[in-house]
């Protein structure tokens, strides 16, 4: 396997962001009760983000190719930001920026068939935050595959969601269960994710303050 990915990848990141499904048109049958949520779980989710990329975290959208077979990412951005979909307040609210990872799934999972454990493993990952639709399809098979690949596993249990609430909770209990997945509201983790940022800043900061002092040395000699 190749270890050069043409500068397209950071500094390790033991922690990777996964959004799955996020760009979406949610035009799909039995869509009522989801659609009336999806923009308060669209909003935990950009918050969620937001937190991340403070602290260093990568975002990696892992996005289904929705039977368009000749179709891209962006491809599908456009037609949910562009076109009179359901979805589109999620995409509005959840827009890739420029420094986001995307990775097309053909399938439930992520990792099936799809360059994201490969991504991971760039990145050093060791951990994966999951978030996005649905709970009780999408997300639990990418988590199930995460968990036999060895990852740690947390989701924030109010930035998942599926077509009921019911299917929702019994998918959010299965993965704290069978994937010891480390399920909690976003406002704890962002607590993590806000002490990781002080972290990498004081990381950042001290070898500023190791040159300050070699400087004033050399002025002294």
């Amino acid at each position: 396997m190749s270890t050069d990915l043409h500068g397209q990848v950071p500094d390790d990141a033991d922690t990777v962001l996964l959004l799955i499904d996020v760009i979406n048109d949610m035009d799909f049958e039995g869509n009522e009760e989801l659609l009336k949520r999806i923009e308060d779980v669209g909003k935990k989710i950009r918050e969620l983000k937001r937190a991340a990329k403070a602290a260093g975290i990568p975002a990696v959208y892992v996005n289904d190719n929705f039977n368009r077979w000749r179709s891209n990412f962006h491809s599908l951005l456009e037609h949910c930001l562009n076109d009179n979909v359901p979805g589109k307040i999620l995409a509005e609210l959840l827009k890739p920026e420029k420094e986001d990872y995307f990775v097309l799934k053909p399938k439930h999972s992520g990792f099936y068939c799809t360059p994201l454990e490969i991504l991971l493993d760039h990145f050093h990952a060791k951990n994966v935050i999951l978030t996005g639709f649905a709970g009780n399809i999408c997300v639990l098979f990418t988590a199930n595959d995460a968990y036999m690949r060895g990852y740690n596993i947390t989701i924030p249990s109010d930035c998942v969601d599926s077509n009921t609430t019911e299917e929702n909770e019994a998918s959010l209990n299965q993965m704290k269960k069978l994937c010891k997945a480390d399920v909690r509201k976003s406002s704890e983790i962002i607590k993590d994710m806000i002490k990781q940022e002080k972290q990498l800043k004081t990381d950042q900061n001290q070898p500023q303050k190791i040159e300050k002092k070699t400087a004033g040395d050399k002025k002294k000699t």
